[in-house]
């Protein structure tokens, strides 16, 4: 049994870090399904990957939600659809605290501010205040400008585009297999249409999801293949936070050498892709967690606080950071 534990990281280690090429389906599976014991060798893999094909810059970001609460769609884990009893309320953010959420977001050394709505996607009126919110940030602040505004058009992804966002978000959430039971007003086939209006505009395509949701370490590893296939830009990385008065509000964390597994698999499943710490890391890893991450294959990071849960302070993500002799990337390097 060791040897064939052996043989799964031997294989991984010629395959991804010395030829660059990402793990299969059944690979993943094979990693997600190593022992504890071999969790320490897995990271240092991971993140001997990263070094080689990403390098050692960090990518930071901060979001800031638009409009928060009332959606109309029934994702399973979100305390933000209105069909749930959940205590998050409908609310608009206005121009002027858009604008100063992007300047500290700036401060931090971030470079990407990502602008989020709780909607099925955008209408009119959320197209014209994020048009106003753009060109208000692009005013006074230098910082990329994301986008994730739920499922577009292609129409509305080439006028998202024209307004200067740089990437945009839209989250498959968890394999394809397994997305009718955590969302049943929309299909998994409507958020991929939504992927490929957004790489058509020319935006960048951030596509990721959310992990300890029920799922099998089958469907784990569909999900990683899945991805890999999309070739997204950058795949954010969450973990279940189970929110009150949600369909997922009682199932328990991932335990965090799962979530550890399941980030190093990622980054064999895609060697070059942005792979960013998300929702859930806080409670699910913990500190030790956090720096277990960012040397098993994490690249990118969200500072700060996300839509409805907290998040670390954004000085405590920098700091450990500096302490790893990990140097944030630089705007222009993400241009």
């Amino acid at each position: 049994m060791t040897a064939m534990r052996e043989d799964v990281l031997a294989a991984a280690r010629a395959q991804v870090l010395e030829s660059g090429e990402g793990l299969g389906e059944q690979q993943v599976l094979d990693v997600l399904r190593l022992p504890d014991s071999e969790l320490d060798a897995l990271l240092e893999l991971a993140h001997e990957v990263r070094m080689r094909w990403c390098g050692p810059e960090v990518e930071v970001e901060g979001i800031i939600s638009l409009k928060t609460g009332g959606c109309p769609e029934d994702c399973h884990f979100c305390s933000q659809s209105g069909l749930f009893e959940s205590p998050v309320r409908s609310a608009w953010l206005d121009i002027p605290m858009l604008v100063e959420a992007a300047k500290q977001t700036a401060k931090t050394g971030a470079t990407e501010f990502c602008i989020v709505a709780a909607v099925r996607g955008p209408n009119e009126r959320l197209m014209a205040q994020v048009a106003a919110g753009i060109r208000a940030i692009k005013d006074e602040v230098d910082i990329n400008v994301a986008c994730s505004l739920g499922m577009l058009t292609g129409e509305q992804a080439v006028r998202l585009a024209e307004m200067g966002v740089h990437r945009y978000n839209h989250n498959l959430e968890t394999a394809r297999s397994y997305f009718p039971h955590v969302v049943t007003t929309h299909t998994w086939e409507e958020r991929w249409d939504t992927l490929g209006y957004v790489r058509e505009a020319g935006m960048e395509v951030c596509c990721g999801g959310i992990v300890g949701m029920g799922e099998t370490l089958e469907q784990r590893a569909e999900f990683a293949a899945q991805l890999a296939l999309l070739d997204p830009h950058e795949v954010p990385l969450n973990f279940l936070n189970p929110r009150p008065g949600t369909p997922f509000g009682h199932l328990e964390l991932m335990p965090g050498a799962d979530a550890l597994r399941t980030v190093a698999a990622y980054r064999l499943a895609m060697p070059r892709t942005v792979l960013r710490f998300a929702g859930g890391r806080e409670l699910t890893l913990g500190d030790l967690g956090a720096r277990r991450g960012l040397l098993g294959g994490i690249n990118a990071v969200i500072v700060g606080n996300y839509l409805t849960t907290l998040g670390r302070p954004a000085e405590t993500d920098i700091d450990l950071l500096g302490e790893l002799k990990m140097p944030l990337k630089a705007l222009n390097e993400t241009l």
